[in-house]
């Protein structure tokens, strides 16, 4: 019996000699939706078009249920790697939306046309109207139903919200998790708007100048996230010999989280506050710019 996974191995991507992804392992099981977050040039669409094979690694290998993905269609019929539209650099700035939507479901052997035609109704797409005509909503309307309606079994998702109000966005999620719950399909999200897409994600992978520096349960990530402030000698004394990050100064204050580890806690004080932190305080702590 085949192994359900999508498996990156080593995965080494370099443009100009420079390395873009370093060493990245990254597992990804069947039936959990994952929010992959970073920063700008950490090598996010980079490390989901090598998965899809979209683009060829420098070094390292991918599988899809224990199928190598380059050049092999078997594999390649369970991705779905559904990114950004650039009219201009993909050829598509002829086609009106109707033909683009028919060329993915010639590309896509499980495409669901019912669910396509669903989705382009509620999104009030018109199909007759030339993609390179669209709006940055209306494109990211585009691919979100070339993902969903692709029944891919592993669909991923680059800025999929971009240009969507706040109603379409609330759409998009609701969306995902029925296809999700009936489907059990596995999703990748890359996202920046992270605080609104936090509560879809099972686990989120962070990664960080092309490395994956985190891959975790959300609910079990933010349990264990803590942000300390107070005076800076009382900060220091109850997060000692604890995995601290992003150190905060100001004057004789500051604050740092804190990530705990099995079995560690923070010692009570009165000395110190501690909060709970959300997915994009925990983010920015972890990739940001300390203040220190």
């Amino acid at each position: 019996m085949k192994e359900e996974k999508l498996v990156g191995k080593g995965i080494v991507k370099t443009y100009g000699g420079k390395n873009v992804l370093h060493d990245v392992d990254l597992e990804l099981e069947k039936g959990k939706i994952y929010g992959l977050i970073g920063r700008n040039g950490a090598g996010k669409t980079t490390l989901l078009s090598i998965l899809s094979a979209q683009n060829p690694a420098t070094r390292g290998t991918v599988t899809c249920n224990g199928m190598p993905v380059w050049e092999n269609r078997e594999a390649l019929d369970h991705i779905c790697f559904s990114r950004e539209i650039n009219p201009v650099s993909n050829g598509a700035n002829g086609y009106k939306v109707k033909d683009y939507l028919k060329a993915a479901s010639i590309y896509m052997p499980n495409w669901d046309k019912e669910m396509a035609d669903r989705l382009v109704k509620e999104f009030e797409l018109d199909v007759k109207k030339k993609i390179a005509k669209l709006s940055k909503g209306m494109l990211s309307m585009v691919t979100i139903i070339i993902a969903l309606a692709s029944k891919a079994d592993y669909t991923f998702l680059d800025e999929p919200v971009a240009g969507l109000d706040v109603v379409m966005r609330e759409y998009f999620y609701r969306v995902l998790l029925e296809e999700f719950t009936q489907s059990g399909r596995t999703f990748v999200i890359s996202t920046h708007i992270i605080e609104e897409a936090a509560d879809v994600f099972e686990e989120v992978i962070i990664l960080d100048k092309g490395k994956v520096i985190l891959k975790e349960n959300t609910e079990e990530l933010l349990e264990r996230a803590v942000h300390v402030s107070g005076l800076a000698e009382s900060v220091d004394t109850v997060t000692a010999g604890l995995q601290t990050f992003h150190e905060e100064k100001t004057g004789r204050s500051k604050g740092v989280t804190v990530l705990l580890g099995e079995g560690e806690k923070i010692p009570e004080s009165t000395e110190v506050s501690m909060q709970q932190m959300n997915l994009q305080q925990v983010f920015v702590s972890l990739c940001g710019k300390s203040e220190s």
